[in-house]
């Protein structure tokens, strides 16, 4: 009997173990040799131009950083990932890895000398464009460095440790001679060590106090989690010689997430995090203080106290004072926002925001400028003038309206420069073109009463970047230069004053991009970058068309169909559709075409345009709108819309004879991998899909998602019918779910992955999840990119390419 037993256990045990080794870790994979040798090419490098338009800092990128590179020390506190070795932000990705200097527009080049192992950050030029300062990254410290402009010699900037976990590290004083750096305390001492016991629960209440709460990760945890907090923010801010060397401290160690200098140079406005903490909101949210401190490191003034921000409408914005900052055309002058409204974007009153201005010596009440009918998004001052350009925004109707008003003589009613529809890209002016100024800050460049707007021009026929000249007397535009012909080029920086050379970035399908000075007033057009790349032959030998079709419902719908290299016409292939949803008021900007047929396909990363290498026809930013003119309750018919607009898409390349609508795939990143499986949940027009990043159960995200406004409470039925999760007995296509396990972006938890993937599982359905370690919410080591492609292209070469002759199979 006993040997029966064993025997028998035994028997389930081998039953037992293969069934775990199905869900067990895998090592990592490769997808085909093509796509490795495309993914494999160096990207192009980036461009740092100096304030006076006489050179370039040229910055060599790296491809994608390795594993290995990913498993550097993280912690995970207040809503921030950091390095402790370095005492930076964890981003093994976001780094340079060498550095030359160009002149403008000679294109004479300097090499810039700088130690080995470590990693670049991205250049900050002095206020008068002689040098730049940048941060290099150690194993084990981050430091700051100069290096000139005109021989490219390099030095190092002090002795201490930079200190970049809550601010950027460090900010030009205006007189482009020193530098304002937040260090690491020279007498820190070991960090904080976690207890081997408990010492205690970790107890929160609430009572009465209306306080919703997004779906925020990597917060803090626990008492030692404070302390870290402490150890690793602090810094001492040091007002320091980027020439000799000297340097003081200003004031004592701090929890400092900014510091600015005055244009006057005699004072420096700073904000410090305070206690108490919160285990349910991020540090921004933390009780801080913003004063102004002189150069003597005493306080001239305190602007403004504010307490724990856990209260805050989900939609709203902060009672008090809020985007505090200097003015940039005055000596020493600081501008906020104050909302009118409680911050309640619901509530209803005739003005939203009020910005007021307060000068030097900071006595008496400050002065109001303007108040705002919407909210108050920003303002930009216009240079060599007391003008400035504010903006506002109305979250329901989605809609922007600029002003220009005056600061120094508020009494003068602001003038409307421009109001439209933010979805509306046909209408869209443009932004304004701005410098930095004599004191470090940016400002809109103005010449001879004239500003200059930069565009994507978004057209029927597909964007058309463009430059205009605009007057601030009557607010007449002219065109200075548009995209013309079967090219795709976009302004990048004024090299002259009056815009009568510019430095572009140029492309075009057979060649890559590439920056280029092109003189306006003489018609030329001369090469400044020459970036090539290795994938250039396929690259120019696949086709792509921007092409349009109708919902059944009326509403106009676009993508970019790619066929690959080897398409002959009449073939029909198999289809990918890779899309994201987007919500409009109305059906008219919902139909507006966006992107165009004249760039360069240079694919990297994850892209799903690999499948090109594989056969596959893909038609990318395949459009997905949701429209309805209540944005409350545009959510009610989500799934009709997604499912009539992937419907439409499948019949518009049925229809064209490039592909068989049998053999569809359909997939998405983030929201995309929501409505990735909405539509299998709720169609039977694809083959199998691919859903990465996603959130499928909204009960998860119960206080809203997206642009949804309303609460679970509030809408209960919603939360349930959109999500997948709920209806995964429906998921009856193959379904390959892939996501990092480290993902730290608002609503999209990795258990969100492996909760659906258990539900079909649970149903019987076909399934497929992938957890990539060290990986957030986008995927960056090589390996994992590898990975996920080969996972892709394998799971739609079984599922999608070969889907009829699989069915055929279990036929027989």
């Amino acid at each position: 009997m006993r040997s029966r037993l064993f025997i028998g256990l035994a028997a389930g045990a081998v039953a037992v173990a293969a069934a775990m080794h199905a869900d067990a870790q895998t090592r990592y994979r490769t997808p085909p040799d093509e796509v490795v040798r495309i993914l494999d090419a160096p990207p192009p490098p980036m461009l740092s131009v100096d304030p006076t338009g006489r050179a370039a800092a040229v910055l060599e990128r790296p491809s994608m950083p390795t594993i290995k590179e990913m498993a550097a020390p993280m912690l995970r506190l207040a809503g921030m990932r950091i390095n402790p070795d370095t005492n930076g932000p964890y981003m093994p990705w976001a780094s340079f890895t060498g550095v030359e200097i160009r002149s403008l527009p000679e294109g004479d080049t300097v090499s810039v000398s700088l130690p080995a192992g470590a990693s670049l950050g991205m250049p900050r030029w002095s206020p008068d464009g002689t040098k730049f300062a940048l941060t290099l990254t150690f194993d084990d410290r981050t430091e700051l460095w100069v290096v000139s402009r005109g021989d490219g010699s390099a030095r190092r900037v002090g002795d201490f440790h930079v200190n970049a976990v809550l601010s950027s590290g460090f900010a030009w004083f205006p007189d482009s001679s020193n530098l304002l750096v937040a260090a690491v305390p020279a007498d820190r001492g070991p960090a904080p060590q976690a207890p081997t016991v408990p010492v205690g629960p970790v107890v929160q209440e609430t009572s009465g106090v209306t306080a919703p709460v997004r779906t925020y990760q990597d917060l803090l945890d626990n008492e030692h989690d404070e302390a870290l907090f402490d150890y690793y923010g602090t810094s001492q801010i040091v007002f320091i010689n980027s020439e000799n060397g000297l340097a003081r401290n200003l004031g004592e160690p701090g929890l400092y997430r900014d510091f600015e200098a005055s244009p006057d140079r005699l004072h420096i406005l700073t904000t410090r995090v305070l206690r108490p903490y919160s285990y349910l909101v991020p540090y921004y949210d933390f009780p801080d203080v913003t004063e102004v401190r002189n150069l003597r490191s005493n306080r001239v003034t305190q602007v403004v106290r504010r307490p724990l921000r856990d209260q805050t409408p989900i939609g709203g914005v902060d009672t008090g004072p809020r985007s505090i900052g200097w003015r940039a055309t005055d000596d020493a002058t600081l501008v906020w926002a104050e909302a009118l409204d409680d911050g309640d974007p619901k509530k209803d009153v005739p003005h939203r925001d009020k910005v007021v201005a307060w000068s030097a010596p900071f006595e008496g009440d400050p002065i109001e400028l303007v108040r705002t009918e919407d909210r108050f998004s920003g303002v930009q001052w216009v240079a060599d003038s007391s003008l400035a350009i504010a903006s506002e925004y109305d979250r329901d109707l989605r809609w922007a309206r600029t002003w220009l008003i005056d600061a120094d003589d508020p009494s003068q009613a602001p003038r409307l420069l421009n109001e439209r529809s933010v979805q509306d890209g046909y209408s869209d002016p443009g932004r304004p073109v701005t410098t930095m100024n004599p004191s470090g800050h940016s400002v809109v460049h103005v010449h001879d009463g004239h500003i200059f707007l930069s565009g994507r021009g978004a057209s029927p026929e597909g964007d058309r970047p463009f430059l205009d000249r605009m007057s601030l007397v009557n607010f007449q535009t002219e065109r200075l230069w548009r995209s013309e012909g079967e090219v795709y080029e976009t302004f990048a920086e004024l090299l002259a004053p009056d815009a009568s050379r510019i430095l572009t970035s140029r492309e075009s399908p057979t060649d890559p991009p590439n920056y280029f000075i092109r003189d306006l007033g003489a018609g030329e057009l001369t090469q400044f970058t020459d970036y090539t790349d290795p994938a250039n032959d396929f690259a120019t030998a696949i086709t792509k068309e921007l092409v349009t079709y109708q919902r059944d419902d009326g509403v106009n719908l676009s993508a970019t169909l790619y066929l690959p290299t080897d398409y002959q016409p009449g073939q029909r292939l198999p289809l990918v559709v890779w899309a994201y949803p987007r919500e409009f008021n109305n059906a008219s900007d919902a139909g507006q075409i966006s992107g165009s047929p004249h760039r360069y396909t240079r694919i990297s990363g994850t892209s799903h345009l690999f499948f090109l290498t594989q056969g596959y026809a893909v038609m990318d930013n395949a459009t997905m709108p949701v429209v309805g003119d209540d944005p409350e309750t545009v959510n009610d018919s989500f799934i009709r819309q997604i499912v009539a607009s992937a419907k439409a898409a499948i019949d518009f390349a049925a229809d064209r004879g490039v592909a068989d609508p049998d053999r569809v795939g359909v997939g998405g990143h983030s929201y995309g991998a929501f409505m990735t499986a909405n539509l299998l949940a709720h169609s039977d027009i694809f083959a199998a899909g691919i859903a990465r990043s996603g959130a499928y159960n909204r009960t998860l995200t119960p206080f809203g998602f997206q642009s949804e406004r309303r609460t679970y409470w509030e809408a209960p039925e919603v939360y349930f019918n959109l999500s997948p999760f709920m209806h995964a007995d429906q998921i009856d296509e193959p379904i390959l779910l892939i996501h990092g396990m480290v993902d730290n972006n608002s609503g999209t938890f990795p258990i969100q992955s492996e909760r659906l993937y258990h539900a079909v599982k649970g149903h019987g359905g076909t399934a497929r999840l992938v957890m990539l370690p060290l990986e957030s919410h986008g995927y960056r080591a090589r390996e994992s990119v590898l990975h996920t492609l080969a996972e892709m292209i394998d799971w739609f070469d079984a599922h999608v390419k070969n889907a009829s002759a699989a069915t055929t199979s279990q036929a027989n």
